[in-house]
């Protein structure tokens, strides 16, 4: 009887103390998990935050890109007054590859359609450059290139390849928001 009287002496004493560490513990527990989850999802809006501005700086330099390899913007930055028709088809192509090397990495911030409207963009762009200063004798001037570059894009009577993939640009671009 003296041992039960004993142990109930020891309960009476330890019970509250081992009710209020346990309380203490749930409780803190709780409290540190919380402001864990909160820091996570704090770090979690930081990063996408420098994702979105990432992503949106890429779209800002291939629409960059895409106005850049449109014609009359091409021809004024590499024709000089003496070139012949072959010279300035050559440095036409040798800009728009040299515009698209420069753009490269931009491609793991935009969506794979995204992309491919890119490149092809800008096969498109050269071939229309190729095909027309082919055609085109030898010993014609530059100024005859360009006018041939320019009856054809008025003749096809659709969009460019630069100003359609410029236009899926923009509505992938406004998805971020």
């Amino acid at each position: 009887m003296e041992i039960v009287n004993l142990l109930l002496e020891i309960l009476k004493y330890t019970l509250p103390e081992l009710i209020v560490f346990l309380t203490a513990y749930f409780l803190l527990t709780r409290y540190m998990n919380r402001d864990a989850n909160l820091k996570a999802i704090e770090l979690k809006m930081k990063r996408d935050k420098e994702i979105v501005m990432l992503r949106l700086q890429a779209y800002e330099r291939l629409a960059l890109f895409l106005e850049r390899i449109n014609f009359a913007p091409v021809i004024s930055r590499v024709r000089t007054p003496d070139m012949l028709s072959h010279e300035l088809q050559y440095a036409i192509v040798k800009n728009i590859r040299e515009e698209f090397e420069h753009n490269l990495s931009q491609q793991i911030y935009v969506s794979s359609s995204a992309w491919n409207l890119i490149v092809q963009s800008k096969e498109e762009m050269m071939k229309t450059v190729n095909l027309i200063g082919t055609q085109l004798p030898p010993e014609s001037s530059s100024g005859q290139l360009i006018n041939a570059l320019f009856q054809g894009i008025q003749n096809a009577n659709v969009a460019l390849p630069t100003e359609q993939a410029l236009e899926f640009l923009k509505a992938e671009c406004r998805e971020l928001f």
